[in-house]
């Protein structure tokens, strides 16, 4: 697994296309910064999806209960396996790098 830059004219179909094959997922969002330290925005939330509006220049992640918002991004980072998106790392507008971490849904043996 290796973190590839997306450049800024693939994020939205990239966004677009993978997000249609991420089911039973599971998100971890943190925001680090100078100015704000490392925070855990999201702690293993559901996962339910992430697109890119170019016209509003956001990349949105969605989850059942919070849509995180990264506006302005400037970079976008990538881990893409064979088996799917791992994570993404986003630099915004703010010089803050924002990291979402996805894993597979536990699932919980039958009773």
């Amino acid at each position: 697994m290796a973190l590839e830059k997306l450049e800024s004219a693939q994020w939205k179909t990239f966004f677009d296309r993978v997000s249609k094959g991420l089911t039973a997922k599971q998100a971890e969002i943190e925001v680090e910064g100078l100015d704000i330290g490392d925070e855990i925005e999201a702690d293993w939330i559901p996962f339910t999806g992430i697109s890119y509006d170019p016209k509003d220049d956001v990349l949105s992640v969605f989850s059942e209960d919070l849509e995180h918002m990264i506006r302005k991004p400037k970079e976008i980072w990538v881990d893409l396996g064979v088996d799917g998106l791992h994570s993404v790392e986003v630099v915004d507008g703010d010089d803050h790098k924002q990291i979402i971490v996805l894993r597979d849904d536990l699932a919980l043996p039958a009773e």
